[in-house]
């Protein structure tokens, strides 16, 4: 039986990946490149369209636990930004293109993969289906599954950070340093004074912000993930003790001298053509983008790749109509990535491994069982199986990790590891390896 995975995003495609390499056979629907979202620019699979970072690689870091977790049960993901990292400190920082060329190469490489560029308005009537479409999942099928669920669906805003030709960046006005590692030129830094932050912020709180249309205005924002204009609201010096605190960063060119405030740039590339605002989502229109931003001195002539954005995403409340990943009223359907409620590249990748395991456990007529709570990938199992009074998205912590003790992180992670490769190694005898 072909098992029909609707979404070619992160969780999608990583659940594909898994069906395959057990010996299933997967058909992929994804509508891009005919039909686009308003974040995605191309119809590569597994497109990043905020960040391209995937976090910590370290093990006391629990998006670093997770990864390694994932790493060890083969994911696709995590094997692709691997191979197109590029410097990004303790952070898995991938070149963007490269990595979804490798990802989608990859799946259209398996024969028994099958990938079709169509739009799904209506899920199939019949066989095992994995609903991977993400946080701009298509309105008529959001609306279908509004119904078929029986609970009204949720919306929060995320948001996107401009992106900025590195050949425009004025370098007399900044320093390569990773923050409590001067030694380090994984991020550029451009730093203010307090006069010059003061000028930006008055800017940033009198510029021009995009309307919201009528059906955003009830839908708050994610806290993880704030507009730069909304953080800055809560007052004068947010930013300054928030995404722009200097705190740690030492600018080798004047080493006595500590900046006000800071705004890190991440690079995009390889070549570092291309850098990213770090924690500057934004919801500004993009001429007040580009006439606030380049009030920072380093950035006075700054010309714009990408600029901010901030998008309406989707989820479902999944502890009231799944049981972990799967429909309760119609077991053939599964859930996957980030529409289940889970917040974060990696998040929404390790719920689409677990999802096209358990939909290839469905087809087989035997019981899936999750990994247990003790590891990431099974805490956020649980946090999303767990009914709670406001259900809102998750990213991982060690805080949903059972047993977790913050002064033994490197035996917790230790454990966990040790726990998902006796469950790999179990879902490997039950279901075969290719």
């Amino acid at each position: 039986m072909e098992i029909t995975v609707i979404g070619g995003g992160l969780a999608g495609s990583e659940a594909a990946y898994q069906i395959a390499r057990k010996g299933g056979r997967v058909r992929i629907l994804e509508m891009r490149p005919h039909v686009m979202t308003p974040a995605h620019r191309t119809g590569l699979l597994s497109e990043l369209v905020c960040s391209n970072s995937l976090k910590s690689q370290e093990l006391t870091n629990a998006h670093g636990l997770l990864k390694a977790e994932m790493a060890s049960l083969d994911s696709l993901v995590v094997r692709a930004a691997e191979s197109t990292a590029i410097p990004g400190g303790k952070a898995l920082v991938v070149d963007r293109t490269a990595f979804a060329e490798d990802v989608t190469k990859a799946l259209l490489d398996d024969p028994r993969i099958e990938v079709r560029r169509e739009k799904v308005e209506v899920l199939p009537n019949e066989g095992i289906v994995i609903v991977a479409t993400g946080p701009l999942t298509e309105p008529a099928l959001c609306e279908q599954i509004g119904e078929m669920t029986g609970a009204a669906n949720h919306h929060f805003f995320d948001a996107v950070s401009p992106i900025i030709d590195g050949t425009t960046i004025d370098m007399e006005h900044a320093f390569f340093a990773n923050r409590y590692d001067a030694e380090s030129d994984d991020y550029l830094n451009c730093p203010l004074t307090s006069e010059e932050y003061g000028r930006f912020y008055d800017a940033l709180m009198g510029a021009v912000r995009v309307d919201l249309r009528e059906f955003e205005k009830e839908t708050p924002y994610f806290e993880g993930c704030l507009p730069i204009e909304v953080m800055a609201g809560r007052g004068r010096d947010t930013l300054a003790f928030g995404p722009m605190k200097p705190v740690g960063l030492i600018d080798r060119r004047t080493p006595r001298k500590e900046a006000y405030a800071i705004i890190q740039l991440r690079r995009e590339d390889r070549m570092g053509t291309m850098y990213n605002m770090v924690g500057f989502q934004t919801k500004l229109t993009y001429p007040e983008q580009e006439r606030v931003f380049r009030l920072v001195p380093a950035l006075k002539k700054a010309a714009f790749f990408r600029h901010g954005s901030v998008h309406r995403n989707t989820f479902i409340n999944a502890p009231a109509v799944l049981d972990g990943l799967q429909m309760r009223k119609e077991r053939r359907i599964f859930f996957a990535g980030q529409i289940t409620g889970v917040e974060g590249y990696v998040e929404s990748t390790a719920m689409g491994l677990l999802a096209g395991i358990a939909a290839l456990y469905y087809e087989r007529g035997r019981e899936f069982q999750a990994p247990g709570p003790e590891t990431a990938i099974g805490a956020l199992y649980r946090y999303i199986s767990t009914e709670r009074k406001d259900y809102q998205p998750m990213n991982v912590n060690f805080g949903l990790v059972e047993g977790y003790d913050k002064r033994k992180k490197g035996e917790v992670a230790e454990r966990a590891l040790r726990v998902i490769g006796e469950w790999g190694k179990k879902v490997d005898e039950d279901l075969g390896d290719r």
